[in-house]
């Protein structure tokens, strides 16, 4: 049964992926913004999320001991400890008022010649970064319930009163 095994195989057995991600979070902490394939970017942003976090809460723990332990438990996934000293003392300042989502991938397209492979970007998001606004749909509640366009359940909505009375004649002397 395949039970709590919800993450990427890559085509790779189980150590290769390790490893394969530890080389990439190592290239990301590093650089800020690496190119690889879109599957592998995507099964390396949950990966290096948590070891962003782990270094998050490491920084607000009062007792070392406990931000040691985080420490050690980055390096374990990581596998590198000069990434992991670079994230955990300098690096987890960019995301203290970030409550998640500390990288974003961009699709490049098929770049890849040899077996057009799609390609990405996956960086690390800035500390002033809003994201992007969610917008409302094109259609209104109503329109969606009444079966109608936009247009006409905007008109529908809209007061009739818009152009304004013609003003009354004034009395003639």
């Amino acid at each position: 049964m395949r039970h709590n095994k919800h993450h990427a195989t890559l085509g790779v057995t189980r150590e290769h992926r390790a490893a394969m991600l530890s080389n990439l979070a190592v290239a990301l902490i590093t650089h800020g913004r690496i190119e690889t394939t879109l599957s592998k970017a995507k099964a390396l942003r949950p990966f290096i999320e948590k070891v962003v976090t782990k270094a998050k809460r490491a920084a607000a723990m009062t007792e070392k001991k406990d931000a040691v332990h985080l420490r050690r438990l980055a390096l374990k996934d990581v596998r590198d400890e000069d990434a992991v000293t670079l994230l955990f003392n300098e690096k987890h300042k960019d995301f203290t008022e970030r409550s998640g989502g500390y990288t974003r991938i961009y699709k490049i397209g098929p770049q890849r010649i040899s077996d057009a492979a799609e390609m990405a970007l996956i960086e690390f998001v800035k500390a002033e970064d809003t994201g992007y606004k969610k917008s409302k749909g094109r259609r209104s509640k109503k329109a969606v319930k009444t079966g109608k366009g936009a247009k006409a359940a905007k008109a529908e909505s809209a007061p009739a009163a818009d152009v304004a009375p013609a003003p009354e004649s004034a009395p003639k002397s």
